[in-house]
């Protein structure tokens, strides 16, 4: 369940260039908070990933809401516990 909730959020991430110092910037609309930036596409990427991944247990672990991405509820793991 949370792989998949990973993989789907990714698919809505968006990117772009900084012109100014050549970096991208990699962010998730909808996941206040989840965003990279790196000197690649690739490591904006795997940065995103870690960045959402470090926030998707933060918010477990505080009880906080998860928004749910293609019918994917993580909330109901706080509420198993």
């Amino acid at each position: 369940m949370l792989a998949s909730y990973i993989d789907q959020a990714m698919e809505l991430a968006v990117y772009e260039i900084i012109e100014e110092d050549q970096t991208y910037w990699g962010e998730i609309p909808g996941l206040q908070g989840v965003w990279a930036t790196h000197t690649t596409l690739e490591g904006c990427r795997r940065e995103l990933r870690e960045a959402l991944s470090d926030w998707i247990a933060l918010r477990l672990r505080l009880g906080l809401h998860i928004p749910v991405i293609a019918d994917i509820d993580l909330n109901q793991l706080t509420e198993a516990i």
